[in-house]
Formats: structure tokens, C-alpha cells, sequence
């Protein structure tokens, strides 16, 4: 959510920002309605002031024994209070309509990020590992023998339609230990609190996370009104909705492993092949709510956070800088991790790392009391996937596939796989 004091004392650069992400100039909009929506206000408290002074001259009116001033009064207090109620309500029509178009209108991107039209106009910062080399033609993750069986696409289908799959036997086993990998790792390691939150959320929760009004097509929602969460994102950056914290409190680091559900609106033919893209899927996210000081500097942490899960895997990857065309709708600065995925002879997204600076708490309305005193300041919030299991299921096994089918696997996670790291070209783990 965008601060309107910022739009009205600078509304060129409000629109200049807007600009850099290929968006119309809005700030006139913006600012004719909540010119309007203050005026109403401002009519509304005139008029309730005459209210207040013609109910003071009613009950001198009465000491007197006036009573034709005593009825003109009262029916002139009943006038105005008729007035101010509809000046009232036509006020907070105009707030809602403000909060509104702003609640709609994307996050400044910040200074450093290259202004670009879509991904092909992403920069890489960072590159790691060297490519493997076969002396076969990779397959993709579904076609490998080892594999091919245990990644039902034909049982997912009957029981809930395209895009999802039901993983059996081993590769389930490998699924589930890289989760508890990534777990582990950023409890032990990286210093993030585990959390087990609901996959279950409230209008509040999306809305606070900026995921509505404007995305409400690309979520599920139940016919009580749940939402399903996209990505645990939402419950464990809104855990702080409405708070005042500490300053001493700060940052809060959390992580999550859940289900997470998206439509995949807008997708239709994209991605269709094996479990790149689906409906239900699993991913560890990591949140931080910090000092807006240390924003910056916990968005390069949380990054090196997952990739560092990657380096322990032995998985390819480069990591880019989104570009004002390609970054998310909340985000003011993103970075994108691409794990190498030989059977498509390509780097695919397997985690983004945003700051969303104090969009989301504006929206959600958190804060923290400043050490040296003053009025309370709004957090900031950063978010990223660490990683993305499924994704990371697919790089692991396309990297380690070997010509007769089997795949090698990590030595990272042997503590999960009983220490057995092949799985064997007939599906099992040896």
C-alpha cells in the first residue's frame, strides 16, 4: 500500500516510479479522489459543528420558555444531523474508493533495479557450479526410468484433474527428505524459527499480503470464505498484523514447510509437461520482519540462505535480478535463483527473494516502537522460497540421472535416505 502523504508531496515521482514498471502516470487520479474524499471530511465536521452549536442554543431556548425558537431549533438540529450523516457516509465511500485504487497500484521499484519489459530482461549476478556432462541425451525428470513409475500423472489426473501428481515409493521418500533438508538447514544453520501455520487464511491475511483485491482469480478460495494459501508467505508475514513490536524484537526470521495452491490462471498450456507447474505443490519460504534499516541487507542474507541449500545439493544454479517488468505485483526488489535442468537444457526459477519494503505493512498495519522513542514506524517485510520442493525434486533428479535409468543423489541427504543415495532404474533406493 502506497503512503498518500508521499503521492501528494511528490506526485511526479509517484508517477515516475510507476513509470519504470510501464504503468500509466496515476497520481492525478489518485489525488482528485482523496481531494474530494477530504472535503467531504472536512464539510462533514463543519457541519456537524453547527450541529453542535444549534443543540446548545436549543437548551437555552427552552430556559427562557421560547418555544417557537425551541421547535425552529430542533427541527434545524434534526436537518443538520440528517446532513452530516449522509456527508458521513458519502466520506467514507470516497476512503474506500481511495484505499482502494491505491490497495491496487504496485510497489515502487527500488533504485537499483534495471528497468526492463519482461525475463528476458533480467540480469544475472551470480553463477555456480559447473554444468554436468553426459554421454547421453538427459532426459526430463518424468522420462527417467527410475523415476517414470513413481510420478503418477494418470492417478493424479482421475483423482483431481491436470497438473497435479501423486509421487509413490522412493521418490516420494526423496521428495519428503528434501523438505526436512531445507528445514533443518535453516534452523540449524541459518537461524530461522520453524513455524507450522495454517494453510487456511482469512480475506485480512490475503489482503495484508498484497495478494487481493488484485489476484483473487490466481487462489482458491472454499465456499466459507477460506482462502487456500499460495505460498506460506501470507500466514507467517501476517502473524504480525496489527502489532506494535519492540524495536529489540526485530528481526523476526521464520520458515515454513506447507502445501501451497494456486490456480495457475493465465497459464493455460504453459509448462504442462511433468511437475514443473501445478495446482497443489510444497515449498519451505522463509519470511523476515525487520528494521527498515536492515532491509537491504536481509535480503542478501535470506539469498544467500537458499542458495546456499542448492550449493549443498551440488545443483547448478544462477541467480538474476528481476527486472521493473518481471517483478512481482508487492515487491520492490527480487531476485530469482535458477536451478540448471538438463532434461530441458535450461535454468528453471526454483526460489525468489523479494522486499517488499513497507507495502505489505502499510496494508496490515504493523509496527515497531523505536528504541530512542518517537512515534511508531512501520516494519518491513521480505519474503523467499527455500525452495520450492517439488522444483528441487525435478533438478535433483535430472542432474543425477545416469544412462541406465538410476539416478545418483546428494550426499546432503543421506541423514534422510537411511544413507542409501541411488535410486536404482527400477525405483527403488540402494
Amino acid at each position: 500500500m502506497h503512503d498518500i502523504r508521499a503521492i501528494r508531496e511528490n506526485p511526479a515521482a509517484f508517477d515516475a516510479a510507476l513509470a519504470r514498471r510501464g504503468e500509466s502516470a496515476l497520481s492525478s487520479d489518485v489525488l482528485a479522489l482523496d481531494e474530494a474524499r477530504r472535503a467531504k471530511i472536512q464539510a462533514a465536521e463543519e457541519a456537524q459543528a453547527e450541529q453542535n452549536k444549534a443543540a446548545k442554543a436549543i437548551g437555552a431556548a427552552k430556559a427562557k420558555g421560547d418555544n417557537e425558537e425551541f421547535e425552529r431549533l430542533r427541527a434545524a438540529v434534526a436537518e443538520k444531523k440528517a446532513e452530516v450523516a449522509a456527508m458521513q457516509t458519502e466520506a467514507k465511500e470516497l476512503d474506500a474508493k481511495l484505499t482502494d485504487m491505491l490497495a491496487r497500484i504496485p510497489n515502487n521499484p527500488a533504485e537499483d533495479v534495471p528497468e526492463g519489459a519482461d525475463e528476458d530482461d533480467n540480469v544475472e549476478v551470480n553463477k555456480w557450479g559447473t554444468l554436468p556432462e553426459f554421454t547421453f541425451a538427459p532426459k526430463e525428470h518424468f522420462e527417467i526410468a527410475g523415476v517414470a513409475a513413481a510420478m503418477d500423472f494418470e492417478t493424479a489426473a482421475k483423482i483431481s484433474g491436470s497438473r497435479f501428481v501423486v509421487l509413490k515409493g522412493a521418490v516420494a521418500r526423496i521428495h519428503r527428505a528434501l523438505a526436512q533438508f531445507m528445514i533443518d538447514t535453516h534452523v540449524d544453520e541459518n537461524d530461522l524459527m520453524e513455524v507450522n501455520s495454517p494453510v487456511l487464511v482469512r480475506d485480512e491475511a490475503m489482503y495484508g499480503t498484497d495478494k487481493l483485491p488484485k489476484f483473487g482469480d490466481d487462489s482458491y478460495q472454499t465456499t466459507n470464505g477460506w482462502w487456500l494459501v499460495p505460498t506460506s508467505e501470507v500466514p507467517l508475514t501476517y502473524s504480525v498484523a496489527g502489532d506494535t513490536l519492540d524495536e529489540a524484537a526485530l528481526p523476526i526470521r521464520m520458515t515454513a514447510h506447507t502445501l501451497c495452491f494456486r490456480s495457475e490462471a493465465g497459464s493455460a498450456g504453459k509448462d504442462t509437461s511433468g511437475m514443473l507447474r501445478q495446482h497443489q505443490f510444497e515449498k519451505v519460504e522463509m519470511v523476515s520482519i525487520v528494521h527498515p534499516s536492515q532491509s537491504d541487507d536481509e535480503q542478501k542474507r535470506m539469498l544467500r540462505c537458499a542458495e546456499g541449500l542448492l550449493e549443498k545439493l551440488g545443483i547448478p544454479y544462477r541467480t538474476v535480478i528481476l527486472c521493473t517488468g518481471d517483478m512481482g505485483f508487492g515487491a520492490r526488489r527480487t531476485f530469482d535463483i535458477e536451478a540448471w535442468v538438463p532434461g530441458q537444457n535450461t535454468y528453471r526459477e526454483i526460489s525468489s527473494v523479494s522486499t517488499t519494503g513497507d507495502f505489505q505493512a502499510r496494508r496490515m498495519n504493523a509496527r515497531f516502537k523505536p528504541a530512542e522513542g518517537g512515534k511508531p514506524e512501520f516494519v518491513h517485510t521480505l519474503n523467499g522460497s527455500g525452495l520450492a520442493v517439488g522444483r528441487c525434486l525435478i533438478a535433483v533428479l535430472e542432474n543425477g540421472q545416469q544412462e541406465d535409468g538410476s539416478v545418483k543423489l546428494p550426499e546432503a541427504l543421506a541423514p534422510y535416505l537411511g544413507g542409501k543415495l541411488t535410486l536404482s532404474a527400477d525405483g527403488k533406493l540402494v
